[in-house]
């Protein structure tokens, strides 16, 4: 990999490039790989046995590196939701949380550049269950891709977003958190992905640049004073990281703050001009790819606002509600309509739902159900994917040929020892739902999640 002459000129004198070993780390090819288990699957046996193979990621609790990247299009155990393919360093991020918010008390987080979703899943986990994730993507493409790892991860505290930051205006001091994962120049990403290199330029890092500050202006009022706002990029460049924290502490009314780093880990501590206190990964200190962090709490402002909620999701009725019963645990949950879709939400987080439904373009909340047609519900993925399908329910396990036929939404050849709705297992995690009639089985696994290609 010859990387372009201009980009290494331009990280000369920023704390941590060496310019010999930054260029032999990318000559190698090597290719990190990790995952992040998902620990509020049923895996703990699955994740002894992974463990045992794996060698830990040092700033995350549930993080590992795999020796070499496996096929995971064709582990079923991916399409369960067991683990999300994560880079090493933007877990990071595990570390500025834990550091700066209380995450046992509920908290109201947006993640706002949330596509594909692994920062999303990570903060997930990492905050309580009564606290309410609001997971962003302005791109509808991307956030359709946002909404199915979120779907698959399993979790209902979660709203799903289709916004530009400047819609988040409206929701002044709302958010106790707000993670912004800027679009950047993609520096960082080289080894990962030549396209990125290819479109490097000075002046592609200075657009950046601007639309970083942009993003930030637009969202800030939407945190509340003593709020965190923790900023990160995948880029080297100066001009999109200490030049970024110098302009919000200029701009904005702000702290920065210091986390506590092993010096283990590799990852190089710097400062800006006006002393504020970033954190960068460089590959060829840290195993992992680059990344630039940096905290900052909000000392403007007010703690919090009254918001009203004018429109309200119709309820389900008694009568649909003895149909719901048979499918879902509805300790603590409201089911909703919309036309014919049946959503759980956490009963504690109703309010907080149609606010958000009443202010921004939601694509996703709770959990889908399913369909309520003639006193009969049709299951959704979602509800086999989450933790509230309810215990007892008809299921059949796969083996493994016989899960990849299933994901690839083909015709299953499995035992008819019972008839109807079925929840189809792959070493006890839940893959999604089929329909057992006495002349065929219907496969109700999503068409746009099949895998396409063969094996």
């Amino acid at each position: 990999m010859q990387l372009p002459g201009e980009f290494l000129d331009s990280l000369i004198g920023v704390k941590g490039f060496e310019k010999e070993a930054f260029e032999k780390v990318h000559a190698t090819g090597e290719q990190v790989t990790s995952i992040r288990i998902n620990s509020s699957k049923p895996v703990t046996k699955l994740a002894n046995q992974l463990i045992n193979q794996l060698t830990k990621i040092p700033w995350s609790e549930f993080g590992y590196y795999l020796k070499q990247r496996p096929s995971f299009t064709f582990d079923p155990l991916f399409h369960a939701g067991c683990y999300y393919v994560q880079e090493a360093s933007s877990m990071f991020l595990e570390q500025a949380l834990k550091q700066t918010v209380d995450l046992s008390r509920p908290l109201k987080v947006l993640d706002l550049c949330a596509a594909p979703g692994g920062k999303s899943t990570l903060i997930q986990s990492l905050i309580s269950g009564e606290s309410l994730l609001v997971s962003n993507e302005v791109i509808r493409s991307r956030a359709n891709i946002l909404k199915s790892n979120i779907i698959k991860w399993g979790c209902n505290n979660v709203v799903v977003t289709n916004n530009d930051p400047r819609d988040f205006l409206q929701l002044e001091n709302y958010f106790d958190v707000i993670v912004v994962d800027a679009p950047c120049s993609g520096s960082g990403l080289f080894r990962r992905d030549e396209d990125a290199m290819e479109e490097w330029s000075p002046d592609n890092v200075a657009l950046c640049s601007q639309r970083q500050q942009r993003i930030l202006a637009d969202v800030w009022p939407a945190l509340k004073k003593n709020g965190v706002l923790i900023y990160s990029t995948c880029s080297y460049s100066k001009e999109e990281d200490e030049e970024i924290l110098d302009w919000m502490v200029g701009e904005l009314s702000i702290v920065n703050c210091q986390l506590s780093i092993d010096p283990l880990w590799g990852i190089t501590e710097t400062q800006s001009d006006c002393g504020a206190y970033g954190y960068r990964c460089w590959p060829d200190k840290v195993k992992g790819e680059g990344f630039f962090l940096a905290c900052f709490k909000k000392t403007g402002g007010e703690e919090s606002s009254v918001f009203k909620t004018k429109n309200k999701k119709e309820v389900v009725n008694k009568k649909e509600m003895t149909v719901l019963e048979n499918w879902v645990k509805n300790a603590g949950q409201q089911f909703i309509k919309h036309e014919t879709t049946v959503y759980a939400w956490p009963g504690h987080l109703v309010t907080a739902y149609n606010f958000l439904l009443n202010h921004l373009r939601v694509i996703y909340s709770g959990t889908i159900i399913g369909e309520l047609m003639r006193d009969k519900l049709v299951p959704d993925h979602a509800l086999a994917m989450s933790e509230l399908v309810k215990e007892g329910i008809n299921g059949t396990e796969l083996n493994f040929e016989q899960a990849i036929e299933y994901l690839k939404k083909k015709e299953l050849k499995m035992d008819k020892k019972n008839m109807g709705w079925q929840l189809v297992t792959y070493k006890g995690q839940n893959l999604g739902w089929a329909n057992v009639l006495p002349n065929r089985i219907n496969n109700y696994y999503p068409k746009e999640l099949r895998i396409l290609k063969d094996n």
